[in-house]
């Protein structure tokens, strides 16, 4: 139970909320959500009490439609929630304010998916392949970097998952990502450094310096 509504007074916004809220707002466009779903959930994030809707729309300069589409979407995302405010007919709204948990569900939900989906289709394409070794050279590499995608898919599943439940992440598999990387491009791209006369077999030239001691 919160208490009720201040003044009409309080619905003036301060600009540094302002700011705080679009600059959340850009945050949150740039990681491919609605930018007015930053700048409402900021809003709420910073007020003591609980907004109603005409509150929210008076603060940031939309419309009563919009509003409402926001307040469904951050509602699903589980960005805020209902509030009881006594005396009050109108529904009420309060942020989370357990950020890690918003966003712990967006990288559960969303990003892991992806990752999830991605690794399947990389496995698929590599079973289509069949063994690298009994294709042509385009086709060993073409089936060696797609193995590297899925291993990588798999490595960032994995340290998501960690993270997500909040165990240490060992830095060893990004690390083995990576050099499985350079190696695969070495081997298929960097061209032959050997000498005519090293490939046929004979000894390079050597080099002046210290001439050697006779034997006595």
């Amino acid at each position: 139970m919160t208490q009720p509504p201040a003044r009409e007074a309080e619905r003036e916004v301060d600009p540094a909320v302002l700011r705080v809220a679009d600059a959340v707002g850009a945050l949150l466009e740039g990681w491919g959500f609605k930018r007015n779903m930053g700048r409402m959930w900021t809003v709420l994030y910073l007020e003591s009490r609980p907004l109603h809707a005409a509150d929210l729309g008076e603060r940031l300069g939309l419309s009563t439609g919009a509003v409402s589409m926001l307040l469904t979407e951050l509602q699903e995302w589980g960005a805020i929630k209902k509030a009881w405010v006594v005396g009050e007919r109108r529904e009420h709204y309060e942020a989370e304010t357990s950020i890690w948990k918003m966003v712990s569900r967006v990288f559960r939900e969303r990003e892991l998916v992806w990752i999830r989906t991605a690794q399947e289709q990389f496995d698929t394409a590599a079973a289509e392949l069949g063994a690298p070794a009994e294709g042509s050279p385009r086709d060993r590499l073409i089936a060696e970097r797609i193995s590297g995608l899925a291993q990588l898919a798999r490595v960032g599943g994995t340290l998501l998952e960690a993270v997500l439940q909040g165990e240490s992440v060992d830095a060893l598999p990004i690390k083995a990502v990576g050099e499985l990387a350079r190696m695969t491009t070495a081997t298929t791209t960097a061209p032959s450094t050997a000498t005519p006369a090293s490939a046929a077999g004979a000894a390079p030239p050597a080099r002046p310096g210290k001439p050697e001691p006779r034997e006595k």
